[in-house]
């Protein structure tokens, strides 16, 4: 198993809106094509900036690779990506997103089963 986090560091005044466009659009997109969500969490850096970050979960980064490939190849998706962005107002992501998105890649130094209580 391969993990991934992905963080964004954006303006506090975003999050309803940014967490709206993840659960509508980005989540069924993502799950369609096999990504499995392990979670989701927010936290307030200071008054103004907010930190959400998500993990991922896939068999293989092969497997990772065809689902981001998959989702960037359906139109429609793409296409409410891009509607959405225009409803928001595309110049405000430069005002919101307060630093670049971040992403890595983990493996568990734990086997699953041990995790799980019996």
């Amino acid at each position: 198993m391969i993990y991934r986090r992905k963080t964004y560091i954006i303006a506090s005044s975003f999050v309803d809106e940014f967490n709206a466009l993840f659960n509508d659009i980005l989540l069924p997109a993502q799950l369609k094509y096999g990504a499995r969500l392990i979670g989701r969490w927010h936290t307030q850096l200071d008054e103004e900036t907010s930190e959400i970050f998500a993990m991922w979960e896939y068999d293989t980064m092969e497997q990772y690779e065809e689902i981001e490939r998959r989702i960037k190849a359906d139109q429609e998706h793409v296409r409410r990506v891009q509607e959405r962005y225009d409803q928001l107002g595309r110049h405000r992501y430069a005002e919101v997103f307060r630093r670049e998105i971040q992403q890595q890649f983990f493996t568990s130094t734990v086997e699953r089963d041990r995790t799980i209580l019996h």
